[in-house]
């Protein structure tokens, strides 16, 4: 008995695999499938959850520190990066409103004060 015939040769599919990923690509760049992001500075650096803590109270959390700091910058609390040290970015609630903070040497307001 005789082997069979080969039909396609290795070369003839991966030729036919690159051409199909490049259709595919074009394609859906064209119909505006793919985004790609403009201004980067604005963007969402990260999610981050508060965690009531209420004297007494136990509450868990991971024993492995993250690669972040928090730091207070002109009034605001900052987020920066512990790697990269250009990486900053200023902590913003749901309205976009920067969380208040102020420096450790700085006396906390009394609530008279703040009423004003």
């Amino acid at each position: 008995m005789s082997q069979p015939e080969a039909r396609f040769t290795i070369r003839s599919l991966f030729v036919t695999a690159a051409v199909t990923i490049a259709v595919t690509v074009i394609a859906l760049q064209v119909s505006g499938r793919i985004n790609h992001p403009g201004d980067q500075s604005d963007g969402p650096i990260g999610e981050f959850t508060a965690i009531h803590v209420t004297p007494g109270d136990e509450f868990r959390m991971s024993p492995k520190p993250s690669e972040l700091h928090a730091a207070c910058e002109q009034g605001f609390l900052a987020v920066a990066s512990d790697a990269d040290h250009e990486f900053r970015g200023i902590l913003v609630d749901y309205k976009n409103r920067g969380v208040r903070c102020r420096p450790a040497n700085q006396a906390a307001p009394s609530p008279a004060t703040e009423a004003r």
